[in-house]
């Protein structure tokens, strides 16, 4: 049983750094822009410990609601005895970076604008609904040169 209950206490994997990316982290890091609204996930940067964020929010997502020289404010929510709390997490911009969860919903939202323009211009009615996956159409098997073969059973042999 573990008798360390410090801030980092077990964070051997979440915290490691990959293969061959060790060191200080890159210039790009610090030129990225956060503005209020942006959405980010937070993943600690071990190489640096100024600014870290609890192990607890490692892997979170969370919406940027303050923006300073060096930091930036994350609102999370945090399960606490089945409600959610807001927590408000000030941490460095080395341990945060801009979450792609939209992307997929920007670009599909994108691509139907365009589809509705195309059926505008065209007149005809189209539905931008996403739908499950349909069953596949019915098809027939030819059965020339390819004769059903009935499988039986070997009779159990004895090789004594």
């Amino acid at each position: 049983m573990p008798h360390s209950f410090g801030m980092r206490a077990r964070t051997r994997h979440m915290f490691r750094k990959g293969f061959k990316d060790h060191g200080s982290p890159n210039l790009s890091t610090f030129m990225v822009d956060y503005r209020v609204g942006d959405i980010v996930d937070i993943k600690a940067n071990s190489s640096q410990q100024k600014g870290m964020p609890h192990k607890f929010y490692h892997g979170k997502t969370g919406i940027v609601y303050n923006v300073t020289a060096r930091a930036v404010g994350v609102i999370c929510y945090k399960v606490v005895n089945g409600r959610y709390l807001e927590k408000r997490v000030n941490i460095r911009v080395e341990h945060v970076k801009h979450s792609k969860c939209r992307k997929e919903f920007l670009d599909r939202v994108k691509s139907n604008a365009e589809k509705k323009k195309e059926a505008k211009a065209t007149g005809e009615h189209i539905s931008l609904k996403r739908l499950p996956a349909q069953p596949r159409e019915s098809r027939q098997v030819s059965i020339k040169g390819n004769v059903p073969q009935t499988l039986t059973a070997l009779p159990y042999e004895t090789t004594i």
